[in-house]
């Protein structure tokens, strides 16, 4: 009996709210534009937060990443003709840290130079990688054919490379790729191996790896080319003393990766006199990045909120126009027996049916603007089950909460003075 009650309420709510078409689609608009808005944003949010972390999460929670840099003082003396700067991480420093601490996993150094890689008539500048095999265990990359560098490429001091896929397709193209002989700054380097790797550029964070580089052993790379380069400056010859670029150090676990990270810069400050080095912790990154989607999310969230808001006060005010426009009526009702609470669920019912509505609309338009934002801009958008079941449950209470005082207004009417309304 009740469930037929309710469906002959759903009905007559229908039935009155189609009876004003226009006014009842105006006041929908509310509630489809808050919730469409609620969708877009999050989504938005939501995809820039993820390509942010995934960059994080590439660069692995439980390593710390060196790097050298020019101290400031170096970079001010540009009115010498010639100089030689010495600075930035050292064998030694690689060594100390390996040994110094217990709960460093392993180390992976990395010498990296700019070089003019030939085959035949092609030529590229790659960034070549003097690095030990662990590189490829700390920066995972998928490998693509061949094979990565081994500890016996080390220990016989091999001329052996390993590319990009960027730089395979650019200098390779259609010859055969493993066991091409490379020419670089004289020396030919044998290709063992093609790995994909990321850009690390594009985005807010500077990946280990590029596109364009070629990795050789360490000791080749140091044998070859040397820890000194030249470069030319305004008016100037600068010659730069670098004997490592990069180095990677991965700890055992990530509860133990802040401790260490802060030992390695004690002990890097008592053998650096300048601060030619710099740390970055992915993991602290991690944290701080997820923190910062977590307020990116309930700013945005709270912003389109304010659009529900102002529809359901919308929906509040066309309400109690309906009840002041249907105030005999529910005088009737309420004279040939109809209770209080069967009036105020005939009001709700209407109001239930404006913002559902409304919200399954604005669902529908909410998820078009990401897909339209990813196709036309570019920018990655994600949907999440989280965000149409907050914009769905959001614009039902706004039915409920706005809608409850125009029902409890016209359910308290007197019926004796509803008969008498003109």
């Amino acid at each position: 009996m009740e469930k037929l009650r309710l469906i002959r309420n759903t009905q007559l709510g229908i039935k009155n709210l189609l009876l004003h078409k226009l006014r009842s689609f105006l006041t929908m608009l509310g509630i489809v534009f808050g919730v469409a808005s609620v969708i877009a944003m999050l989504s938005i949010g939501e995809g820039a937060s993820k390509s942010a972390l995934d960059e994080i999460r590439h660069l692995g929670s439980t390593n710390i990443i060196l790097q050298s840099k020019k101290p400031v003082e170096d970079e001010a003396a540009t009115n010498v003709r010639t100089m030689l700067s010495i600075y930035g991480l050292t064998y030694e420093d690689e060594r100390r840290i390996a040994m110094t601490f217990d709960a460093v996993e392993r180390t992976a150094p990395a010498k990296i130079v700019r070089k003019e890689a030939r085959l035949g008539d092609r030529s590229l500048e790659l960034r070549i990688v003097g690095t030990t095999p662990e590189w490829f265990d700390l920066v995972a990359r998928p490998i693509a054919a061949g094979r990565v560098l081994l500890p016996r490429d080390i220990s016989e001091v091999s001329n052996v490379v390993v590319l990009t896929e960027f730089g395979a397709r650019k200098v390779l193209a259609t010859r055969e790729s493993i066991g091409e002989s490379l020419q670089i700054k004289g020396n030919s380097f044998e290709v063992i191996g093609i790995v994909q790797s990321d850009s690390g550029q594009g985005g807010s964070i500077q990946t280990p790896d590029q596109q364009v580089d070629a990795y050789i052993p360490l000791n080749v790379a140091r044998e070859r080319f040397g820890d000194m380069n030249f470069r030319m400056m305004t008016g100037s010859f600068v010659r730069e003393s670098v004997q490592l670029h990069q180095l990677i150090v991965q700890v055992k676990s990530n509860d133990e990766v802040e401790a260490v990270a802060a030992g390695i810069d004690s002990m890097m400050k008592h053998f650096h006199k300048k601060t030619d080095y710099d740390i970055s912790i992915p993991l602290a990154l991690l944290r701080q990045a997820e923190a910062t989607k977590r307020t990116y999310n309930i700013v945005l969230g709270s912003i389109a909120s304010i659009s529900l808001l102002v529809g359901g006060i919308g929906i509040m005010n066309i309400m109690m126009a309906s009840v002041t426009e249907r105030t005999r009526e529910i005088g009737v009702r309420r004279a040939i027996g109809a209770r209080r609470l069967q009036i105020i669920i005939q009001f709700l019912i209407e109001t239930i049916v404006l913002s559902t509505t409304g919200g399954f609309i604005g669902i529908a338009i909410g998820l078009a603007i990401p897909w339209a934002v990813t196709v036309f801009a570019g920018m990655p958008t994600i949907v999440t089950g989280a965000s149409l079941g907050l914009s769905v449950g959001i614009s039902m209470a706004v039915g409920v909460i706005f809608g409850l005082y125009p029902a409890i207004r016209a359910a308290n009417l007197d019926p004796i003075v509803a008969l008498r309304h003109e």
